[in-house]
């Protein structure tokens, strides 16, 4: 071994990690086919993360990061890049983050979640409020407007609320968006017994739930069908 190193100018331990590095790649080969029968089917309108919620449906139990790395490796990446609407401002809420990622519900009307998005339409923006319910993935209700004024997550909320039968009081998620932290918001939710929890600052995966709904809408039925 010593001898063939020294023909080959290598060192032993780059000579281990290679072979090492080799051995990862074999023991990932069969999770490789199925990361890249995935993005074939979807056409390549998944990303690491939703390829990684696909196979975790299907039982198996792998970390994002590995098919993060796996999809670069074998250069796959989603086709599309749709840009995210930011409504944070700087001002950190008090409100804090009561649904900790459990994203199932036992009934209806006991988890909602929301949050706001952008569209791009020939140029103009357009912007969309739904709420969601986790017991089934409903849209309860929704908004749309030409600008991101409260009104467009009141409409929403004030659609919303009015289905609710007296025994409801759901836990309704969002981000820390202005809209959120307004009074008339907070006050609506209170008159209506609804709880408020909120995504702590910079964690886009404390909302995961709305996070796919936008990506599943904007890949599938938006972007790549106009």
């Amino acid at each position: 071994m010593a001898v063939l190193l020294k023909v080959a100018e290598l060192s032993r331990s780059t000579f281990y990690y290679q072979a090492r590095a080799q051995q990862l790649e074999d023991r990932h080969a069969g999770l490789k086919r199925r990361i890249h029968v995935l993005y074939e089917h979807h056409k390549g309108r998944y990303g690491y993360r939703r390829i990684t919620a696909a196979l975790r449906q299907s039982g198996e139990q792998v970390n994002h990061k590995t098919v993060q790395r796996l999809m670069q490796h074998l250069g796959l990446k989603s086709l599309v890049r749709p840009k995210k609407y930011r409504s944070y401002r700087g001002q950190q809420a008090s409100v804090p983050n009561l649904l900790a990622r459990q994203f199932h519900a036992e009934r209806p009307n006991q988890k909602w979640v929301t949050d706001v998005t952008e569209f791009n339409i020939r140029g103009e923006k357009l912007y969309l409020s739904p709420v969601m319910d986790l017991y089934n993935g409903e849209i309860v209700s929704y908004s749309m407007q030409k600008q991101p004024q409260y009104s467009l997550v009141g409409g929403m909320l004030k659609k919303a609320l009015a289905k609710l039968a007296d025994q409801d009081a759901p836990l309704l998620h969002s981000d820390q968006g202005w809209q959120y932290q307004m009074s008339a918001y907070r006050r609506k939710l209170s008159e209506h017994g609804v709880i408020q929890s909120m995504s702590r600052k910079g964690n886009c995966l404390d909302n995961a739930a709305m996070e796919s709904f936008f990506g599943t809408l904007k890949s599938e039925y938006f972007y790549l069908n106009r």
